[in-house]
């Protein structure tokens, strides 16, 4: 739940103040002291808000008003304690007896803010606007520099799975060569031409003469068997890919 209206606000006059309404306001906190701002404007006969009144007394019609432009002094001050406090003006005015936080603010917006931009400082920080500029630009180039190293490092990872591949690649033809290489029995293949030599040399002359010729034709046949069978391995093994 909002705080509750001070009024209904029906029929009230809004605007500048007038000097007739001025005296009676004075006249009535003089004579009976603050009470309720609620009940003030009732009391005082005026069409006016409690809000309205009492900003009206405080910063126009109290006596203990100071009036009157800021001292270097007082600027200086001001600047010391906005560097503390921010931008808590009300607390900033409790260190100026006669001075109001409306006031203190309009003189901070109008002018002590410029004075600060002039000489160089940022009116919220407090600091060097080089300074400020410099550290945004070191942060930005911080986040590049990262930027591209993490460029590179996917670079380096990439080159790495394409040696890993190749790798993987050779090592593959490199098995392959040693499974063909130990499905093939040489010692026996070689036997059995011995045999079949032998089981020929016990016919007669002719037969023999007729052996040793299919003999040379077999060996000649198993030469050309064992040619294709190297001949078969390089076509099936690139040797160039290999090394």
């Amino acid at each position: 739940m909002g705080r509750q209206p001070c009024c209904d606000k029906v029929g009230l006059k809004r605007g500048p103040w007038t000097i007739e309404e001025d005296h009676k306001l004075m006249n009535f906190i003089l004579n009976n002291g603050i009470h309720c701002w609620r009940t003030v404007p009732k009391l005082a006969g005026l069409l006016r808000c409690g809000k309205s009144c009492r900003l009206r007394w405080i910063n126009y019609l109290r006596p203990d008003l100071k009036r009157g432009a800021f001292t270097e002094s007082e600027e200086d001050q001001i600047i010391q304690l906005h560097a503390r406090l921010g931008n808590r003006w009300s607390k900033i005015a409790s260190h100026f007896p006669g001075r109001t936080d409306n006031e203190i603010k309009n003189h901070w917006s109008t002018r002590i803010k410029k004075k600060l931009k002039l000489l160089g400082l940022d009116p919220v920080t407090h600091k060097p606007i080089e300074k400020v500029e410099k550290n945004d630009g070191d942060s930005s180039n911080k986040s590049n520099g990262d930027d591209q190293q993490q460029g590179i490092k996917l670079d380096d990872d990439e080159k790495v799975e394409g040696i890993e591949l190749s790798l993987d690649e050779t090592n593959d033809l490199f098995n392959s060569y040693q499974m063909l290489c130990e499905s093939f029995d040489l010692d026996s293949w070689l036997n059995q031409d011995a045999a079949n030599n032998t089981c020929s040399s016990s016919y007669s002359m002719e037969e023999s003469s007729n052996k040793s010729s299919t003999g040379e034709t077999n060996s000649t046949i198993g030469e050309d068997s064992l040619k294709q069978w190297v001949d078969s391995v390089d076509s099936f093994l690139s040797w160039d890919s290999f090394i």
